[in-house]
């Protein structure tokens, strides 16, 4: 269990802990020399049954009050320290603001310095500390009374928090493991080792993780966990690990930066976030304030785009987006701090929604209902609901990133939420069965309309299609052509679409030529075929019809539409026949060599056609791929009934 100390400067949080542990938790040296904590402390009781109680030894002075949420985040147990000579002072109700609005709930208000006053004072301030814990995660929490000087009380606050101990529930060990680093040093020997509360996950000796949000990969060298060495370390748990990596050399590693798993990794410079403003606050959050915002062990600086209305009332609690000045590592769920911009007063704080949020529409109402099923509390429900909200799909790679979820609990849990999975595997995009399929039926209205506008067209690109869709896919392009691929291929696969000669078009239509462009047809077709295996050029039929060069081009590029002929260079049109022939050649020849390779000298003898007509056709055959240039000679790719297709009837 780790338990962090809370309270006022000078309140006796250090001796306290040496009280409960023996251990002296200030270590540097300006802390000795002043008299009161600056940075984090830590120390380490063990229990029967393996068990350890980590504490963590925070800063009550206001102007070390980063160190201090560093050291409360992540933990399990609060002791709101306050003197029996002081009382409640403003830090006191600062770090109890705090514990609050990270939601802690377990805990207990101490009373220290009880050698100092008499019996009445310390009632009078026992009151005030549950008067304090009122309205609080923490009310109705137990009040002990102590001296770290006498011992006096020292004994019921152990026994109180072994207690705690045995009836706390353990952290849940699912996760990817994530680590918010508070420390680093140098141990000789051994290199670099990073500090912190392990948030959640497991990691073991040897694993490969990321420092984030630098992106650097390290190797876990040792673990030592609860101050002893081990093989693994996990959630719940205060972890040391010794890393290693090529590149560590090259950045500057700190308090605030991450130690996770590769799944994890996914820094951002926009969360989206709820947030409860003070009700102690003078007056309303107004969008787009300056804000310091404390998540994990980290500080960053940004403002907060206030997502319902303008402004959060005092005692109030609202959507955000934290802009950040810098990118942020951080999951669904992860609490927050927010002070003002001059970093002298608590403000807000909160949880993160959506750690992937995005830079336009942040306040649009399919946003604000996205960021409410996120908020929902199991995971299955929220995909369901996120699912049927987006017709366009869902992005389940930045799920189960915001989630935090490791690659084995996301595959366990697609099969349990009825969806369709499209795209790249590793990244692939969830769409509910019914927006799945209006967007199978979309494609086919698209086509028929298409085929009653244009008749005599064989069908439509895929680009020109898409855009004809009367629905646009409400997601980044990306993604929009991810699902339209995978709902073009699965009409594909059904037969329900047909792809002919690289357009798309529905198994009964059918182009035909217009009466004018078939009339053409009969005098053009002679030509070409008549010729054989060498059909006249564009120039020479213009010639022979007595038309316009330009006319005959554009006949014979509409009747390639109609699969009557293939440009085979920019003035060269071959009727189909004529080309599955000079294929069905090359076929031939590549059958008769032993590694399936033939020249353009052995084509050329084998075909008459002559050298020039000859290497512009093989270098159609290899933009067609129907063969492969291999230096000098040609291999076939595929049959040459699968590339060109047949004849029209």
């Amino acid at each position: 269990m780790i338990i962090a100390t809370a309270g006022h400067v000078d309140h006796g949080k250090t001796a306290l802990i040496k009280a409960l542990t023996g251990v002296d938790t200030d270590r540097l040296p300006e802390e000795k020399a002043r008299g009161l904590s600056i940075d984090l402390g830590f120390a380490y009781v063990n229990l029967e049954g393996g068990r350890v109680l980590g504490f963590i030894d925070v800063p009550g002075h206001e102007r070390f009050i980063r160190n201090m949420l560093a050291g409360v985040t992540g933990i399990d147990f609060a002791l709101l320290v306050i003197a029996a000579d002081d009382g409640v002072m403003p830090q006191t109700e600062e770090h109890l603001a705090i514990l609050d609005l990270l939601g802690v709930t377990n805990g207990a208000a101490v009373v220290t310095k009880t050698d100092c006053v008499d019996s009445q004072r310390v009632a009078e301030v026992a009151g005030q500390a549950r008067d304090l814990l009122a309205g609080t995660g923490l009310a109705g929490r137990a009040v002990l009374t102590l001296s770290a000087v006498t011992g006096e009380g020292v004994a019921e606050l152990r026994a109180h928090l072994e207690d705690a101990a045995k009836t706390l529930a353990p952290r849940l060990a699912g996760g990817n493991f994530r680590l918010a680093v508070d420390r680093r040093f140098t141990v000789a020997g051994a290199g670099l080792v990073v500090t912190g509360t392990v948030f959640s996950g497991k990691v073991k000796r040897g694993d490969m993780l990321v420092l984030s949000p630098q992106g650097i990969d390290v190797r876990v060298r040792a673990i030592h966990a609860e101050r002893q060495e081990s093989e693994t370390a996990s959630a719940g748990q205060r972890a040391a690990l010794n890393i290693t990596g090529p590149d560590l050399k090259k950045i500057t590693l700190g308090r605030g930066d991450w130690v996770l798993a590769a799944a994890a990794h996914g820094p951002s410079r926009r969360i989206d976030a709820r947030v409860r403003v003070l009700a102690s606050e003078n007056r309303a959050l107004r969008h787009f304030t300056p804000v310091h915002v404390h998540l994990g062990a980290a500080h960053l600086t940004g403002r907060i785009a206030v997502l319902e209305g303008r402004a959060i009332a005092p005692g109030a609690s609202g959507l955000v987006q934290l802009v950040l000045d810098q990118p942020l590592g951080a999951a669904r769920g992860d609490g927050l701090i927010l002070r003002d911009q001059s970093a002298r007063r608590t403000i807000a704080g909160g949880f993160v929604v959506d750690p992937f949020a995005p830079a336009r529409g942040r306040a649009r109402t399919s946003r604000l209902r996205f960021l409410a099923a996120m908020e929902l509390g199991d995971a299955a429900e929220a995909l369901g609901d996120l699912l049927a909200q987006l017709p366009g799909g869902l992005a389940l790679d930045r799920f189960a990133r915001a989630w935090n979820l490791t690659p084995e609990e996301a595959a366990d849990l697609w099969p349990g939420v009825e969806m369709i999975r499209v795209g790249d595997a590793r990244a692939p995009i969830g769409l509910a069965p019914e927006h799945w399929e209006a967007h199978r039926v979309s494609v086919v209205d698209a086509l028929k309309l298409r085929h009653a506008r244009a008749p005599h067209s064989p069908g439509a690109g895929e680009h020109e299609l898409r855009r004809a869709l009367p629905q646009r896919i409400d997601r980044p392009q990306r993604i929009d052509q991810q699902v339209f691929d995978a709902v073009i291929d699965d009409l594909l696969r059904n037969g329900a679409v047909l792809r002919d000669r690289g357009l798309l078009r529905l198994p009964g239509h059918r182009a035909e030529l217009t009466p004018g462009e078939a009339a053409l047809w009969q005098k053009v077709r002679p030509l070409l075929e008549d010729a054989d295996l060498r059909p006249p050029m564009v120039a020479d039929l213009a010639a022979a019809l007595e038309l316009d060069a330009q006319v005959v081009k554009s006949f014979l590029l509409r009747a390639q539409k109609l699969g009557l002929v293939l440009r085979m260079s920019e003035n060269h049109f071959f009727p189909l026949p004529t080309i599955i022939r000079l294929a069905e050649m090359a076929e031939t020849l590549a059958a008769e060599t032993p590694d399936g390779l033939f020249t353009a000298a052995v084509y050329r003898d084998h075909s008459g056609i002559g050298r020039n007509l000859t290497i512009r056709l093989l270098e159609f055959f290899d933009r067609s791929g129907f063969t492969r240039r291999v230096r000098d000679d040609r291999r076939v790719l595929k049959p040459a009934a699968e590339v060109f297709g047949a004849p029209p009837a």
